[in-house]
């Protein structure tokens, strides 16, 4: 559905939410271990009617990009949120125009978005789906596995996820937790088995021994191998992908449409891992997806740890016509026991695409109560 349809809400205050749940089972990637998820909601409280939320996805700490969810919450408050109000009433679509001024945080950006996108999409009947373009009612789910202390626990816990009817597994790996792992794997679990392998940035094209490792990944048939190099080297990704079989997909890479259609025309990526809070908002995200068709790429749905808020509106970027492959839209349960909103349930490998208003899902009250560890509104 067109954007010019969809008219703009008058927000009356802002809501920023500290939450934090505690994760099912550590988290381990290059990047280090997680236990709980502190996650930073926004509510955007128009004088009238629903109120939209939006989820950032910053981490507790600036180590898988600049942002961090404190800094990301002040920025929202003391350079974002003034903005907005300055405009009295505008859309979700010109958000971005409107905080360009402000550098970088992607991330704080894309959940003031996010959350104005909602109450509007809220106001007008309308789901987050249909605004989206989503093209099928499910959609297909991969887990993304963390780095485990042996072959042998990883090839267990990967059993786990299969029986519960994941679609592909995607494998957390570094420099020394990587081809045994993978070699394990497939061996055992064999060749149909959609399998592939996230790096986090953590290899180097300057190190023979990180070559030497992901060339030994070949026989392994990967469907994709995640981000190897570091995300500001474009071109160096360029360089590994005529030194290794395993197609490349940038996901830290890529943080606009027009950085993803220069990664493609030098040839540093055959996939495209789209994460809305890394680029910017769910609007950029839509026009990641249009790079990517456009030069017959596929992408997928990338997650960052979201509580059922930031997942609802990952399912529906997921169900967009080229996002072909299987996603880390995993099913609430992978990482919590308790969601901050009705869970999202896995059938048959796949998750269904909300259709109420907006994104059509709401905070559960409990978990409001347990989760959340501070509050702050800022009014017009």
């Amino acid at each position: 559905m067109a954007a010019e349809h969809i008219p703009g809400v008058a927000i009356d205050a802002f809501e920023l939410r500290r939450v934090r749940i505690p994760l099912v089972t550590p988290f381990r990637t290059s990047f280090g271990t997680e236990t709980h998820r502190d996650a930073l909601l926004v509510q955007a409280i128009p004088k009238g009617g629903a109120s939209g939320w939006g989820e950032c996805v910053a981490d507790v700490q600036p180590l898988y990009s600049p942002e961090y969810v404190d800094g990301a919450q002040q920025v929202i408050e003391r350079y974002l949120i003034p903005r907005v109000f300055a405009a009295n009433t505008p859309k979700a679509s010109a958000i971005a125009g409107l905080l360009a001024r402000v550098q970088g945080h992607p991330m704080a950006k894309g959940a003031l978005e996010a959350a104005v996108l909602d109450a509007e999409l809220r106001a007008a009947n309308v789901s987050f789906g249909a605004y989206l373009g989503a093209a099928r009612a499910r959609v297909d789910c991969g887990v993304s596995v963390g780095i485990q202390t042996s072959p042998e626990l990883l090839i267990d816990v990967v059993a786990g996820y299969l029986e519960s009817g994941y679609k592909r597994i995607k494998l957390k790996i570094e420099p020394g937790s990587d081809v045994a792992f993978v070699r394990a794997i497939r061996e055992h679990f064999g060749s149909e088995l959609l399998l592939s392998a996230d790096a986090n940035a953590s290899y180097s094209i300057d190190n023979p021994d990180h070559i030497n490792a992901l060339t030994a990944l070949n026989p392994f048939k990967l469907l994709m191998l995640e981000q190897p190099l570091t995300a500001d080297d474009i071109p160096a990704h360029a360089r590994l992908a005529t030194m290794i079989e395993s197609p490349i997909c940038l996901d830290e890479s890529i943080v606009t449409a027009r950085s993803a259609a220069y990664a493609i025309s030098i040839g540093a990526c055959k996939i495209v891992n789209i994460k809305p809070g890394r680029v910017g908002g769910y609007l950029e995200a839509v026009k990641v997806h249009d790079v990517c068709a456009a030069n017959g790429v596929p992408v997928w749905c990338g997650g960052m740890l979201e509580t059922g808020i930031g997942r609802a509106a990952n399912v529906a970027l997921g169900a967009m016509p080229n996002f072909s492959l299987p996603g880390d839209t995993s099913a609430s349960s992978r990482y919590f026991a308790q969601d901050m909103t009705e869970p999202f349930v896995l059938e048959a490998g796949t998750l269904a695409v909300p259709t109420g208003p907006g994104i059509g899902v709401d905070p559960l009250p409990e978990s409001l109560r347990e989760f959340t560890t501070s509050v702050q509104l800022i009014r017009r």
